[in-house]
């Protein structure tokens, strides 16, 4: 319960500087967790970056200053953090669809960001089973995707990973698997945002292995990590549900965050792990 709160706590000191610089290490602390804990976790849970959250706000605040008549746009853009009206007249028009000067008029539609919240809410008790485990280093191999993600939105999306790899190179990929997690896994690694508020990630479909295979495969390396392993009994739908319970329910409640590190998921037969790197706060 205390990360909800440092979550809660984080997110007012945005609302209270939005017409300042907002330095995200500070946030992060006033979260009581690391910055890579607080931007992959707002994240998850929200469907946004932290960077596209408070440009959302901004602009919602920015069309409520310019209904007044009195108010000139280049004090709004100062007023939010930009250097000249231009700048923020391009970040404006490409989440409003229209211009600061024609957000005046009464006529015109305009969008609301409402401030967001954290709240531990959980569905039907459902039990969730883990265990922690300590890892050596190990390698994966396989297919790698290069993936950005706008507003909840992957390109390329899953689909079209799993479509370009063919039959036989899946059999191979699950031939080469000589450490745990056993079979083909689908690895989400060096997660990152950018300051317009996209984010991106490496993706990878291959197998845990000791040594890398002679295959032409891109190869990650996995340090040692303290991973948090959940089961999951049941189809993709089930696994999605129970991998946003992790974030939205297990976390708030433990004692770990996240560490930096990649997550992966390990799928067969309609059983399935989840692997999260922790840390012990």
């Amino acid at each position: 319960m205390d990360m909800l709160k440092g979550m809660n706590d984080a997110l007012s000191y945005i609302e209270e500087n939005l017409g300042e610089h907002i330095d995200l290490k500070e946030v992060a602390k006033i979260a009581l967790c690391s910055e890579y804990h607080f931007k992959r976790l707002f994240s998850l849970l929200s469907g946004i970056t932290i960077t596209e959250y408070i440009r959302r706000r901004r602009m919602t605040l920015a069309a409520m200053e310019l209904k007044e008549s009195k108010v000139k746009v280049i004090d709004v853009a100062l007023g939010y953090g930009y250097q000249s009206p231009d700048a923020f007249t391009r970040v404006f028009q490409s989440y409003h669809g229209i211009t600061p000067s024609e957000a005046r008029h009464t006529e015109q539609n305009l969008k609301a960001y409402p401030r967001m919240t954290f709240q531990l809410t959980i569905k039907g008790g459902t039990e969730m089973k883990y265990r922690i485990i300590e890892k050596e280093a190990f390698k994966v191999a396989g297919v790698k995707y290069e993936v950005e993600m706008v507003n909840g939105v992957l390109t390329p999306d899953y689909e079209q990973m799993f479509s370009a790899i063919s039959d036989e190179r899946m059999k191979e990929l699950e031939a080469d698997s000589t450490r745990e997690p056993r079979g083909v896994i689908h690895v989400t690694a060096n997660y990152s945002e950018s300051a317009e508020g996209k984010a991106a990630f490496d993706q990878y479909i291959g197998a845990a292995v000791t040594q890398a295979p002679s295959a032409n495969y891109s190869v990650l390396d996995i340090p040692a990590l303290t991973w948090a392993v959940f089961e999951v009994e049941g189809d993709w739908e089930q696994v999605e549900d129970h991998w946003q319970r992790i974030y939205s329910e297990w976390l708030p409640s433990s004692s770990c965050e996240l560490a930096q590190g990649p997550e992966i998921l390990a799928s067969k037969d309609e059983k399935s792990e989840i692997w999260i790197p922790i840390t012990e706060k």
